[in-house]
């Protein structure tokens, strides 16, 4: 604790920098006066220069800009941003004082931040040091996630924490990566509207939001990015002097006389004069560049960028992953689009033909697991005179089979309805190594009569019925989001054990599904010569009807505009029926709640151990009376098992001792 003359000086710079006039630097000048970069933090330890990335001056420059209200940064990765973010943080820590908030993905992802960025840049700064208190002082003004200094404070928050979100009135607000933000902070809603609201009170408030975009009509940065003045970073041709915005488009690499590729000799061509650039050549001319809007200025500004103007990266790297990515697919080449060029990935919208799906269906016997399949999960859809439930089978890579589709006659209001699906949870099916399988997981939806719903999830049991709700918009990053409580007391205060509810982006599994549909098959002959199926490949039985197969492609996915003029996607029906689509949506997110996919291999490996020995004395599963026909009574595959929890040795200890 501080005594005398270090107490009062302490508290006379305190009061100096509440009443202190605005600064007259901007966060650049700053960072190239004070900042210093870590040597675990930054492959270039030591003094900042913002002309190592020169772009990143006009962005930082906004932000100090007080006609700027909201900054939009829509940028690939190895370009800087997250710095950014950095130096706006230390930069209201020194120069002036704000309540600061940033937020990012998860919990998890703000503690990290906090660790591994924050913590080493406020060490290694110098003009940071006595501004915020030591982690070991007992005062609690310097936690992992909240951080006092004179004239304010610093929270660092996660998006999927409801409560730290709306905590505190916030001046400035720094949002990074949002596209991987969740769609709702629990049932609280948007988290970056949430955000937002705490900075209403400040007539000088700040607002950043900083991501890699995602998927075209569905990223928060592309939407927030189409509403600012959209600016462009523009380079000079060091041979001809026009200015242009640097594009994928114009990077070229030689080929050999057989089509082999060159990464080696990748350069960039002028779009102007076709002149080439080095690495070198291309770095210098970013050095030159200059900022230009697309649009009037509003309050809003909006930044675009591409791996393509990074000081870090060659354009032989780029090639590189450019090429792998065409060898492995959709997936690989999102990551690509959004990770290196800064771009919205376009999801292919035209569903496949249901004629296609039938004429390739698969014979094996009906109410059948196939050989690959390791686990089970269904999938209901509540209609008012019926509930359709499909169950799948799913095996590695997500590979999966249809196993059976049962149609239970009698809307929510009947009771042997519930009875019928009741049955459902303890039947099993034959798997063709001759071992018994029951569900995993059935994921219910809510959209019909959802309090009939809740009240026979309540009975059945959480641990083996999931009820689900349906939300528009796309999320690759937690497609499944939950589980909130949904029931309450008569005094509306939400019970813990209530009926607990998941959400579910169907847009990303919808079209995960029909993806999964285009894969390439291999031939019998490549079959026969042991090419295996690819990861995803969706099996459909020979007993699916036409019908069914027309459900099951009955939407596909569209551009449309909104009344603002912006572009969005939207699924839309192409038949009126779609319940086996929707059945698959619910049991594939049955499948993500279970946790496939995140398991390990030893989990793979454990599924397939159940598979390959029948063990008629494993009285895991419990045993039922309405098995499948043939099948054994006890099911004794499929079981997803848990970890058994490690417990540390108590050691007691007498109170005199301690």
């Amino acid at each position: 604790m501080l005594k005398g003359p270090a107490r009062l000086a302490q508290a006379t710079r305190k009061a100096l920098t509440i009443l202190a006039p605005p600064p007259t630097l901007t966060i650049s000048e700053w960072a190239d006066g004070k900042r210093r970069l870590s040597s675990e933090a930054s492959a270039e330890p030591g003094r900042w220069r913002t002309e190592r990335a020169i772009y990143q001056r006009g962005i930082m420059d906004a932000i100090s800009d007080p006609a700027v209200e909201s900054v939009v940064v829509m940028s690939s990765s190895q370009t800087g941003k997250t710095e950014v973010l950095l130096n706006t943080v230390a930069f209201h820590i020194d120069q002036d004082p704000a309540p600061v908030m940033v937020v990012m993905p998860t919990e998890r992802d703000a503690e990290t931040w906090s660790k591994d960025r924050f913590s080493p840049m406020a060490r290694d700064t110098p003009c940071l040091h006595g501004r915020i208190s030591d982690p070991k002082s007992r005062d609690g003004s310097n936690k992992i996630l909240h951080k006092k200094f004179p004239g304010g404070h610093l929270t660092i928050v996660g998006a999927n924490a409801p409560s730290g979100l709306a905590s505190r009135p916030i001046r400035i607000l720094l949002c990074d990566e949002v596209d991987r933000y969740p769609f709702s902070a629990g049932a609280e809603g948007d988290p970056v509207n949430l955000a937002k609201k705490r900075t209403v009170t400040f007539w000088n408030r700040k607002i950043v939001l900083v991501s890699t975009p995602t998927i075209r009509g569905a990223s928060r940065i592309e939407t927030a990015y189409a509403e600012s003045d959209r600016r462009r970073f523009f380079v000079p041709c060091p041979e001809c002097g026009e200015h242009q915005t640097l594009v994928w488009e114009q990077v070229r690499w030689d080929r050999e006389a057989d089509g082999a590729h060159r990464p080696e000799t990748a350069r960039y061509q002028c779009r102007q004069c076709g002149a080439h650039w080095s690495d070198a050549e291309r770095w210098a001319a970013v050095r030159r560049g200059e900022w230009r809007a697309e649009a009037p200025f509003d309050g809003i500004a909006g930044f675009h960028l591409n791996e393509v103007y990074s000081s870090w990266v060659r354009l032989e790297a780029m090639v590189r992953t450019f090429l792998s990515a065409k060898d492995h697919g959709d997936e690989a080449m999102k990551t690509f689009v959004n990770t290196s060029l800064g771009e919205t990935w376009v999801e292919t919208g035209e569903a496949p033909d249901w004629q296609r799906l039938y004429d390739r269906r698969e014979s094996w016997p009906a109410g059948t697991v196939p050989m690959g399949g390791l686990f089970l999960t269904a999938g209901a859809d509540v209609q008012k005179d019926r509930i359709e439930v499909d169950v799948w089978a799913w095996g590695r890579g997500l590979e999966s089979w249809l196993v059976d589709h049962i149609v239970i006659e009698g809307g929510p209001e009947h009771a042997a309805a519930w009875s019928a699906l009741d049955g459902l949870l303890g039947r099993n099916w034959p798997h063709a190594s001759g071992v018994a399988m029951g569900l995993s997981r059935l994921a219910i939806d809510t959209g019909f009569e959802a309090p009939s719903v809740y009240g026979w999830a309540r009975r059945a049991g959480f641990a083996q019925v999931a009820p689900v709700k349906g939300v528009e918009g796309f999320n690759r990053a937690s497609p499944v989001s939950g589980p909130t409580y949904v029931d309450a007391t008569a005094g509306g205060k939400r019970l813990r054990r209530g009926a607990r509810l998941w959400s579910v982006a169907v847009s990303t599994f919808k079209a995960e599904t029909y993806r999964y549909l285009r894969l390439e098959r291999p031939t019998d002959e490549e079959r026969a010569g042991g090419a295996r199926f690819p990861a995803g490949t969706i099996h459909l039985p020979a007993w699916a009807d036409s019908e069914w197969c027309k459900q099951f492609v009955a939407e596909q996915l569209v551009t449309v505009k909104t009344r603002r003029g912006f572009q969005r996607l939207e699924w839309q029906k192409l038949r009126e029926r779609n319940e086996a689509l929707d059945c698959r949506v619910y049991a594939r997110a049955a499948a993500w709640i279970a946790g496939a996919d995140r398991w390990g291999e030893e989990k793979w490996r454990d599924l397939e151990r159940q598979v390959g020995s029948f063990d008629p004395s494993n009285t895991a599963a419990p045993e039922t009376t309405d098995s499948h026909p043939g099948a054994p009574e006890i099911a004794s595959a499929g079981l997803v098992r848990r970890a058994p929890a490690r417990r540390g040795r108590r050691v007691f200890t007498p109170s005199y001792l301690s």
